[in-house]
């Protein structure tokens, strides 16, 4: 881990160095705060047993560690454990900044770097669904991302990441915040491999399809983070 990241979205170039990293023990997880040049990253950590695979999670502008369709973070987090595939949770320092939120996504990452991960994949909710494109855009070592109900603002990097990067968008056709037509919008830019998931009568939050959300997210990170 050599403790700097960089990151650049359009025009803007953001630097972060990690000063310090801070353990506690959570609970069922490792609860990880990484002091930064640009602040404090707060992260929580679902560490499998000798893997070199591990998926990064955000949620939106609510800020902390907040999760869409009933905790499906926490269920994957815990479940995917089994399959050796460890899981950091990241709290946004500035939840509406988008270059500053990718880059707490690669603090995240290099963060677990240091822990022996070589490929990871990112799952982003709403604003955190073009905060995984982005910083996708800026690390070489993302497999796969998967996006809920993602904003369009921000996404258009998805159409230069590195060939075989896996994509699956997954939206509600009654999202009253952030219309499907988004996904459909990042998808039509995607390259292949690519998956597109409109569910039927799903609202912004994925709560009326939580089980099928969870069993389509848990089985593609399955097979493309292996």
């Amino acid at each position: 881990m050599d403790g700097r990241k960089r990151t650049e979205f359009g025009d803007e170039v953001l630097e972060a160095n990690i000063l310090n990293i801070k353990r506690e023990p959570g609970d069922g997880f490792e609860s990880v705060i990484i002091e930064t040049s640009r602040g404090r990253v707060e992260c929580r950590y679902y560490a499998a047993e000798e893997t070199d695979k591990a998926l990064v999670m955000v949620g939106g502008i609510g800020g902390e560690f907040d999760t869409p369709a009933d905790d499906l973070y926490p269920r994957l987090c815990t479940d995917l454990l089994e399959s050796g595939i460890s899981s950091l949770r990241v709290s946004f320092r500035y939840p509406t900044d988008l270059a500053e939120a990718a880059m707490d996504v690669l603090v995240g990452i290099e963060f677990l770097k240091g822990e022996g991960t070589t490929e990871f994949g990112l799952i982003g909710h709403s604003f955190g669904g073009a905060v995984v494109v982005q910083a996708a855009h800026n690390e070489n070592s993302v497999k796969t991302i998967v996006t809920l109900s993602t904003q369009s603002l921000g996404i258009s990097p998805i159409s230069n990441l590195a060939e075989g990067v896996s994509v699956l968008l997954i939206h509600g056709d009654e999202d009253e915040t952030l219309p499907s037509g988004s996904s459909v919008y990042a998808y039509s830019l995607a390259h292949e491999p690519k998956k597109l998931t409109v569910y039927e009568g799903a609202g912004h939050g994925l709560t009326e399809v939580s089980d099928e959300v969870y069993k389509e997210v848990k089985s593609w990170i399955k097979d493309h983070l292996k």
